[in-house]
């Protein structure tokens, strides 16, 4: 198998044409390619008169004789020699189980994490405490409708974590050669996501079709022996001389030797159940701020320049450091989509964006943060929820702004200091009712400051994005969890058979790095136990 670089190709290009130029580049007859498979594709818009698209393809050639050829004829840089990398992984364990292994929670760390149990016979029962896909999307719609929150199943909570009421991004900063994260992407085009998203340099499921995936994923991992439980939230633990055995379910006890907790970044109360059994656990930094919106066709503009209608919906990705030392850069940025109201806790609001595969509502928004560290968060010094606390406050100050809608100012109303009484030419798209006000009264000044400071940086990258009808909403503050649950080499706690795990837990960012983080578990476990064992 050859490795093909450097395929450039017109952004009007069809499918046919990338064998033409492959064929091209190595010398040979298209016919001669047997199978050419996209490995990454790339859009190359740093020169706006020559937009393209650049492809990196693993090719089959008609015999390996021609292979050893081309590779004697091609520079490196062209093509290379190359062997698929393929994840996988077989139990070696030796230990019994006399118990199932549970899994808390069922975002994308819990799913993968049961998933491949399931694959290997350890019959998972997987525990989530909000409702299926499917009831869940009726809840969260009544919310955003009337108000009417559900603290168990909304936006963070329920079947497939907050990334399910988002952009369904799946790129990731991880670098690993395990074949992990392919294994990730292979198994959402399995049950039913575009096969794109296994090639492509940035890419997204949007909330629409992630929730097919989720529910065809679970169906799945029931016939393999898994069980899967709606509405079972862990209230505590059962632990005997530092041994996990078991777990409650309020007055339900469940008898287990291992449990995965891949909680979610927002699963404050569970966060303060470990911090009563000593679970060891340390303050993390995050980032905090607002949504800012524009209207899609200015950053297609902005990126594209006269190329922009032949184009998917344009993405950025910007960072500043302002004035006071202080980073400023954009996040979770989704494209033609939504603000949607991400709260979970009564009388307390935050913000998130979300966007659907096809990205075609009228708005562009992203997070516009900034980092916060322990010396931020104020409280008590020693507390380790003290980050937890620090959001806490920030969405109560939010919802107060906006009598319990998501607050909005216009950009140019922030630098005047002022509240806003009147929307600009860009109409927010919002998941949720707003109230026009002021975010001043939400957020600190060190964050406003550089927030206004970021914003006009990003004004000399983004011709208009310091609009001052510029949409921002806030608050943005459930960017990542507060805290990280502290484990060891064999990813467990110093609680036997406690194993934390994914994005809440401190360890991901994001869609693919927490299911990678959920296979990681896997086998750590995998490589203790034998599967069949209960």
């Amino acid at each position: 198998m050859l490795r093909i670089q450097q395929l450039k190709l017109s952004i009007e290009h069809k499918k046919e044409d990338l064998v033409k130029k492959a064929a091209k580049l190595l010398g040979i007859k298209p016919e001669d390619v047997l199978e050419l498979r996209p490995v990454k594709r790339s859009l190359d818009a740093r020169k706006k008169d020559d937009i393209h698209y650049s492809y990196v393809c693993e090719a089959e050639l008609r015999t390996k004789e021609l292979e050893e050829k081309v590779l004697r004829r091609v520079k490196p840089q062209i093509a290379v020699k190359a062997e698929r990398v393929m994840y996988t992984h077989t139990p070696s364990g030796t230990e019994g189980l006399s118990y199932r292994p549970v899994i808390i929670g069922a975002g994308p760390a819990g799913l993968f994490c049961a998933y491949r149990l399931a694959l290997n016979g350890y019959a998972p029962i997987l525990l989530e405490r909000g409702a299926s896909v499917e009831e869940r999307v009726g809840i969260v719609n009544t919310f955003w409708k009337d108000g009417t929150l559900d603290t168990e199943t909304n936006v963070q909570f329920g079947e497939g974590g907050a990334g399910t009421f988002s952009d369904g991004k799946l790129n990731t900063m991880v670098k690993e050669t395990t074949g992990r994260i392919r294994s990730v992407l292979e198994t959402f085009t399995s049950f039913g996501a575009p096969e794109e998203i296994t090639y492509l340099n940035k890419p997204h499921i949007g909330t629409d079709c992630l929730r097919d995936v989720i529910v065809n994923m679970r169906k799945e991992l029931i016939r393999l022996g898994g069980e899967v439980r709606f509405h079972a939230k862990v209230t505590d633990l059962e632990i005997e001389k530092n041994k996990l055995t078991g777990v409650w379910l309020g007055e339900q006890f469940l008898p287990c030797e291992v449990a995965v907790l891949a909680i979610g970044h927002s699963a404050r109360d569970t966060f303060a159940m470990l911090k009563e059994h000593s679970v060891p656990m340390s303050k993390k930094a995050f980032a905090v701020g607002v949504r800012i919106e524009h209207e899609q066709e200015l950053i297609n503009r902005a990126q594209y320049g006269e190329a922009a209608g032949k184009l998917p919906a344009a993405d950025y990705k910007l960072t500043h450091t302002a004035a006071n030392g202080r980073g400023v850069y954009s996040f979770c940025m989704c494209p033609g989509g939504f603000v949607v109201n991400a709260s979970s806790e009564p009388e307390r609001l935050t913000v998130n964006g979300m966007s659907n595969h096809a990205r075609d509502e009228r708005n562009a928004n992203s997070a516009m943060i900034v980092t916060v560290t322990p010396e931020d968060f104020g409280g008590d010094a020693d507390d380790v929820l003290a980050g937890v606390e620090f959001q806490r406050r920030l969405e109560a100050a939010a919802y107060r702004a906006g009598d319990g809608k998501i607050p909005i100012q216009l950009y140019g109303d922030l630098l005047n200091h002022k509240s806003s009484v009147t929307i600009g030419h860009i109409i927010p798209n919002t998941k949720g009712a707003y109230k026009l006000t002021s975010l001043e009264e939400c957020l600190p000044t060190f964050i406003t400051e550089s927030l206004i400071d970021g914003i006009a940086a990003f004004d000399k990258k983004i011709k208009g994005f310091a609009d001052e009808e510029a949409v921002l909403l806030g608050v943005e503050a459930r960017t990542s969890s507060p805290v990280r649950i502290e484990r060891d080499d064999t990813l467990m706690s110093a609680v036997d058979g406690l194993y934390p795990c994914g994005e809440g837990a401190g360890y991901a960012g994001g869609i693919v790095s927490a299911a990678v983080d959920g296979i990681k578990v896997y086998e750590k476990i995998a490589e203790r136990y034998r599967p069949g064992s209960v």
